[in-house]
């Protein structure tokens, strides 16, 4: 993929993926999701959706090995850079939230490559070595303070904190623990993490987002933080910091769904459950 350069191989992956995604047992769950996001879309609709969706997932997956290439080239522009100067400038912490939309990636290399001292979340792969290639290809475009997710990581994002760093956190994933709270008017669970760091550091959560644009190329926003309320009743205080990023989320996808990662199961069985229910 190096070697290919960086449109050359984003267009190789999304060739594959827009080729091989809709022949695999994922597709259902795609199809499935879109149904419930937008039931009243038609079907034809839906499918040109998730063929398209595909191709968009193949050239994130492909371009995260050039994105320091990606990154020097200068197809990412950044809206509301001025807030991430603030918070570097500020030496306090944020908590940084936002989705699985057109290449993630872009994300963290625009949070670093403002000056912002931020721990990046990010799962390990279950390979040693495909882990160590994709932390060293982070490396390459600046991403250096990793915190992997389980309790090991929640220390380090808490210890980050107390030093004066900010964390990054995608929160668009199923959390079976976390609160139910509304995501395109069904239910959903969702992590409560951020909205916990945020409240115990007496910061805001910073959302960001980013959209792919055509030529390879990315639009990231920051939009208005999200300052959470801090009452005598702290589970609600955190209910209703899920519920603000979900619904943020939520706005993100209606806008461009074409960048959104479709492939996991977002919502509980019981909404798949009715799907079939009324296949039936």
């Amino acid at each position: 993929m190096r070697l290919l350069g960086v449109e050359r191989a984003s267009a190789l992956g999304g060739w594959l993926l827009r080729t091989l995604g809709p022949r695999t047992g994922t597709q259902r769950t795609v199809l499935r999701n879109l149904r419930i996001a937008f039931p009243e879309m038609a079907a034809d609709e839906r499918e040109a959706l998730a063929r398209a969706q595909w191709e968009q997932t193949g050239r994130a997956f492909a371009e995260t090995a050039v994105m320091d290439q990606l990154v020097a080239e200068g197809r990412i522009e950044v809206d509301g850079l001025e807030r991430l100067h603030a918070i570097r400038d500020s030496g306090r912490p944020v908590v940084f939230v936002g989705g699985h939309f057109a290449n993630i990636e872009t994300l963290a290399a625009t949070i670093v490559g403002a000056g912002v001292p931020c721990q990046i979340t990010y799962r390990a792969a279950n390979n040693p070595y495909v882990d160590a290639q994709i932390r060293a290809a982070r490396a390459r475009y600046g991403v250096t303070l990793f915190a992997p997710k389980g309790g090991e990581g929640a220390r380090e994002l808490l210890a980050g904190m107390a030093r004066g760093e900010s964390v990054a956190l995608m929160n668009d994933q199923k959390f079976s623990e976390g609160p139910e709270v509304n995501f395109f008017g069904q239910p959903v669970n969702a992590a409560p993490g951020p909205s916990r760091l945020a409240l115990r550091f007496g910061t805001v959560l910073q959302p960001m987002s980013t959209v792919r644009l055509p030529g390879v190329r990315f639009r990231v926003t920051l939009y208005e933080p999200i300052a959470l309320e801090q009452t005598s009743d702290r589970q609600a205080d955190i209910a209703h910091g899920v519920q603000a990023i979900t619904s943020f989320i939520e706005a993100r996808v209606r806008e461009h769904p074409v960048d959104w990662f479709w492939v996991h199961k977002r919502w509980p069985d019981r909404v798949y459950a009715a799907l079939k229910a009324e296949d039936a």
